[in-house]
């Protein structure tokens, strides 16, 4: 037992000895990375700062607010979580804010309208990482109406004018207009947006280059830069629009982020989609969709609101926005469906010039209803090439082709309304000249006069002609002046040729 003690006692004086020799994990033993000489340990030499040792001090946090775990209670704290943008400090702020909160109807009104759209804003504002002040833009631009029409003729709730409507592959055809489609003028305005802030590197600079071009924006930038003034959104020079439109952003914004200080009340926006998106495989009515999806066509219209006929063209619109909740009804509704057709309209590409009396004629309706379904005015002739929406025989199964659902468009021309005029013949008139005179085709010219095409007439013989309306009331002004015995001439004097008289019967 001694033995066996002594045994015992010598294993773990040995054990001990090897946990002091050597470091017990592979970043012991090293400084800077650097291996170190542990096996003496009175050649270690401790590192000292220089100078007194200073007492460790509580440190301050820089980094803002604590960001919250919880879910936003609603889309406008949502909004107010993602504020990201410089707040603009001017007088035009109170202004504007004073405005909108004294407009409580106005207000309400708008914001309620936005509850359909909002949503979705907000989810592309965050998606591309973009400060979500930005959402409140429609109010700005169109007080979140997708039908709004400015007098500029910017269309949408983004206010898209139709040249830069264009650029951003925003579609403006007969059959539609995507500045005013949901998610197609969100994704145009937004990438516009971005644009803006790239050229700039300055929201409240790209926010002024949206309401009044980048070219503006910048040709006031470069001339304040040369007189060696400030170049910010208020030291620029700007027309009256586009220097109230960020302080109306702002004002917006601080309504919003504090409700309650201007006695302002937001209606409850849920923080959740209010639309999703539903396939067209077919062409199908407007109607028919609102009846199979159980909603009113006014509440289809205003999900989707760049339709202009009663028709959904499958080939240019494979998707229609519709409630979240009545998405499901429609398409079990659809799939139900097993008799009648889904459209009752198609397109017709109408093959040369003609009236719209003889359109109509061959496509089977009612002058007035054609003129009212395709926005015709008086007047007017429907130009070859047009596309114009026409019933769809119960016989015809193809649906309108990509091509002029997505290209299609109504050209038209004016009507020539022309009047009986006599013209005096000049010395040496012939057929000919009077027809180059008033730019009319020779055998017309023989025809009304009942003479041969090379004839020639003698001087002050009566001609007539058939002018158009405005033209021969204007020869008719100068016949009365020459009956005052100025005896000017009623045309415009010919290149090398004799001016005419003119009088109208």
């Amino acid at each position: 037992m001694k033995i066996l003690h002594i045994a015992c006692l010598a294993g773990l004086l040995w054990l001990t000895g090897c946990a002091t020799t050597g470091p017990s994990s592979p970043e012991e033993g090293t400084i800077g990375g650097k291996p170190q000489n542990t096996t003496n340990a009175s050649s270690h030499t401790p590192v000292i700062p220089n100078g007194p040792l200073k007492p460790i001090t509580a440190a301050r946090a820089t980094s803002g607010e604590v960001a919250s775990l919880s879910a936003p209670a609603d889309l406008w704290d949502r909004i107010r979580r993602g504020f990201a943008m410089p707040d603009l400090q001017h007088e035009l702020v109170q202004d504007r804010e004073q405005w909108y909160a004294t407009r409580p109807d106005y207000m309400q009104r708008m914001t309620e309208r936005s509850s359909k759209y909002l949503f979705h804003v907000v989810e592309e504002l965050e998606r591309r990482g973009m400060p979500t002040e930005l959402a409140l833009l429609p109010y700005i631009e169109s007080a979140f109406n997708p039908q709004a029409v400015s007098s500029a003729k910017a269309a949408g709730m983004w206010q898209f004018m139709p040249a830069t409507g264009n650029y951003f592959d925003l579609k403006q055809n007969a059959f539609r207009d995507d500045r005013r489609d949901v998610l197609a003028s969100t994704r145009a305005a937004l990438d516009y947006l971005q644009k803006l802030y790239g050229m700039f590197g300055d929201w409240h600079l790209a926010l002024a280059a949206y309401n009044w071009g980048e070219g503006s924006v910048g040709r006031a930038i470069a001339r304040n830069q040369k007189l060696g003034l400030g170049t910010s959104y208020t030291d620029l020079n700007m027309p009256a629009e586009t220097r109230m439109y960020v302080p109306k952003l702002q004002a917006v914004k601080n309504i919003v982020a504090n409700p309650d200080a201007f006695r302002t009340e937001l209606p409850l926006i849920e923080n959740h989609p209010y639309f999703q998106t539903v396939d067209i495989t077919h062409d199908i009515d407007v109607a028919l969709v609102a009846t199979l999806a159980g909603i009113r066509e006014e509440d289809f219209r205003a999900l989707n609101p760049a339709y202009k006929r009663p028709v959904i063209l499958a080939a240019g619109t494979p998707q229609v926005l519709l409630p979240w909740d009545n998405a499901k009804v429609f398409q079990r509704n659809l799939e139900a469906r097993r008799e009648g057709q889904y459209a009752s309209w198609t397109v017709w590409s109408v093959p040369t010039t003609m009236s719209v009396a003889e359109a109509a004629q061959r496509a089977g309706m009612s002058e007035n209803d054609l003129r009212s379904m395709n926005n015709i005015p008086p007047r007017m002739l429907i130009k070859a090439g047009s596309a114009l929406m026409i019933p769809r025989s119960t016989t015809t199964r193809q649906d309108v082709s990509s091509h002029l659902a997505d290209n299609g468009q109504l050209a038209l021309t004016p009507e020539i309304v022309t009047r009986r005029t006599t013209v005096r013949a000049g010395k040496g008139e012939t057929v000919a000249s009077i027809a180059r005179r008033y730019k009319l085709a020779a055998s017309s010219v023989a025809d009304w006069n009942d003479v041969r095409a090379n004839a020639a007439f003698k001087l002050g013989q009566q001609v007539v002609v058939y002018l158009p309306m405005r033209q021969a009331q204007a020869r008719s002004s100068n016949a009365s002046h020459t009956n005052t015995g100025k005896r000017q001439a009623a045309a415009p004097a010919r290149r090398g040729g004799t001016p005419a008289k003119v009088k109208r019967r």
